[in-house]
């Protein structure tokens, strides 16, 4: 699937920097493709849209993470069967900030109603909204960065 269908969109990330009262981290996906490309990847083998809980949500850095302006590919897969249901280029510093702003977040919320929102819509319709606690963070070799990654206590990877 071609990544420039996605625009992707974050909200409420700035109260980190600014010692505002937290709120929920929110990444907007929109999708301006085929819908059928879309649902067909977001649907399970049960026919049903995939549950939050069926899904993961990664960035993998394709430079160093000490390059300047460093770039990456966030993707949200299939749990599953492990397919890449979206794929679209983000700069590093960009994604550590939301991840950052949903760690905080984390400290202060009920962790059981997610660190973070994901929205994947068509055209503006939301398709399907995830609670998430987890966001992994891999180097360009496909190493896992845990200090960069978002991974609640008592999880072992």
């Amino acid at each position: 699937m071609r990544r420039d269908y996605f625009t992707l969109d974050v909200h409420d990330v700035d109260w980190v920097d600014a010692g505002e009262q937290p709120h929920k981290p929110l990444v907007r996906i929109d999708f301006h493709g085929p819908k059928e490309l879309l649902t067909e990847r977001l649907t399970g083998g049960d026919g049903d849209l995939l549950s939050a809980s069926e899904t993961d949500v990664a960035f993998r850095l394709v430079d160093p993470l000490d390059t300047d302006a460093a770039a990456g590919v966030v993707g949200v897969t299939n749990r599953v069967t492990g397919d890449f249901v979206l794929e679209l280029n983000e700069a590093a510093d960009d994604v550590f900030r939301f991840i950052r702003a949903a760690r905080e977040y984390g400290r202060t919320a009920d962790a059981d109603d997610g660190r973070y929102r994901v929205e994947i819509s068509l055209d503006g319709d939301d398709l399907v909204v995830y609670e998430k606690q987890t966001f992994l963070v891999y180097d360009a070799e496909g190493n896992l960065l845990r200090s960069e990654s978002l991974i609640p206590s008592g999880v072992e990877l």
